[in-house]
């Protein structure tokens, strides 16, 4: 019965990373349509708005989802960016394969390629290298 109390932990963990995921996605997109509507350029409302989603998966993740009640430190926060940057990288190729090879509709592709990198990257690097229990 143990591996059963091991599991529903893990599931919650997961399922609260995954609504964070969602909640920093929600509030990117907001963001960026919010800015780009009073006039700011693209490529600044973009990056504003990746930030912001980055902030709020950051904070998500460690308050909810991982509990980590430790002081937030420069190498953890560098941690998160290294994952969040190579799961960019994993999102690009994926996309390319997925939109361009096998001809998947855009946001179709993107909510595939989206939980396939949570599921085998995001999810994993973050739990072992970004909020690993001390």
């Amino acid at each position: 019965m143990a591996w059963v109390v091991l599991l529903v932990g893990v599931v919650k963990k997961v399922v609260a990373a995954g609504v964070g995921g969602v909640v920093g996605t929600g509030l990117d997109v907001v963001t960026l349509v919010g800015l780009v509507k009073v006039g700011v350029g693209v490529a600044w409302a973009a990056f504003v708005a990746a930030v912001v989603g980055a902030v709020v998966c950051f904070a998500w993740n460690k308050l909810v989802a991982f509990r980590d009640g430790r002081p937030v430190t420069v190498g953890q926060v560098g941690r998160f960016g290294g994952v969040a940057v190579a799961a960019a990288g994993l999102m690009a190729c994926a996309m390319r394969i997925i939109v361009v090879d096998l001809r998947v509709p855009v946001l179709v592709a993107k909510v595939m390629c989206a939980a396939l990198i949570f599921v085998v990257w995001t999810y994993p690097a973050q739990r072992r290298f970004v909020f690993a229990p001390a």
